[in-house]
């Protein structure tokens, strides 16, 4: 990975590992699930569009619009609502560590669509603990709850679009500016929500909390976010790209244990361990030079410590 894609990389992931716990403060302040994916899709549209349009960068989306609206269908008109409807169900953190499932949709549709994504050696094995882990958190924090079942089955929907979502994008779209591309699958997306936004408003004004979500949403979440993901699927595709749905539970984690005094149980804990050893695999076990040096002074810190081994 080149250094432009480990910034990609660390910005996404910080911006992905946050709205976890803007949704849920947005949910509870009275903001309806359709209407909230439709608010903040709305302003992060408006955002890159304007964005594109400064940049005189619209006029390459000419013949996209199949692959525009497929990509608009699978990366955001689906999941979107699909989270926030999980999220009423289960915890902002488990949502969060249930969407790392969207790597292995990714392997198992490689085997399909793309060979240059298939998972094998290292990578695989990634996948495969991943999924353990995956498994560990349904199977132990959810299961026999069927309210929170049918909030994970939510949450693992929008996980399966969100591997759809990268191949179509790498594959038909990856040429165009990312502003562009992404301010012009947002727009399709409102209009595609746009009814069911309208059909089912909030009862009554939002909380301010809400609303404060629901900008940070649109603006670095969904805007800032989107452009700079695509620019780590050109740099390193969509399967590696896609690892950073594995780092994000870690923030969305911290966020929900700090802002909404969540508890993980057991089953998180356990699954979020075995997703992160899994994504250090995906990637082929690869860091940056200056994170390995970090963490080899760590570990020689904590080596050579009074009582350590």
């Amino acid at each position: 990975m080149t250094a432009r894609a480990w910034v990609a990389f660390a910005v996404v992931s910080t911006l992905w590992g946050l709205p976890y716990l803007l949704i849920k403060v947005a949910l509870d302040g009275g903001v309806p699930p359709a209407f909230l994916a439709w608010s903040r899709i709305v302003l992060g549209a408006a955002v890159l569009l304007l964005l594109a349009w400064r940049a005189g960068v619209l006029g390459a989306l000419r013949g996209r619009l199949r692959w525009l609206l497929a990509f608009a269908v699978a990366e955001i008109a689906v999941p979107f609502p699909l989270i926030a409807i999980g999220e009423q169900h289960v915890d902002s953190s488990l949502a969060a560590i249930l969407i790392a499932a969207a790597p292995l949709f990714v392997a198992l549709l490689a085997l399909r669509y793309d060979a240059a994504e298939r998972a094998g050696g290292r990578r695989l094995a990634g996948l495969i603990i991943g999924v353990v882990g995956v498994a560990a958190l349904v199977g132990v924090d959810v299961a026999g709850r069927p309210d929170e079942l049918l909030g994970a089955a939510a949450v693992l929907g929008a996980a399966f679009c969100y591997a759809v979502g990268p191949m179509i994008l790498k594959r038909h779209l990856s040429d165009l500016d990312p502003r562009a591309s992404m301010g012009a699958s947002l727009a399709l997306a409102a209009l595609m929500l746009a009814p069911l936004a309208l059909a089912a408003p909030p009862a009554a004004m939002p909380s301010q909390a809400a609303l404060l979500s629901i900008l940070a949403l649109g603006l670095f979440c969904t805007a800032i976010a989107l452009v700079f993901f695509g620019a780590l699927i050109r740099e390193v595709g969509a399967g590696r790209a896609l690892i950073v749905t594995y780092i994000c539970p870690v923030v969305a984690v911290a966020a929900g244990m700090a802002v909404l005094d969540e508890r993980p149980g057991p089953g998180a804990v356990l699954g979020l361990l075995l997703i992160l050893a899994g994504s250090w695999f995906s990637a082929d076990g690869g860091m940056p030079r200056p994170v390995t040096v970090f963490l080899a002074r760590i570990r020689g810190a904590v080596t050579h410590a009074p009582g350590g081994r």
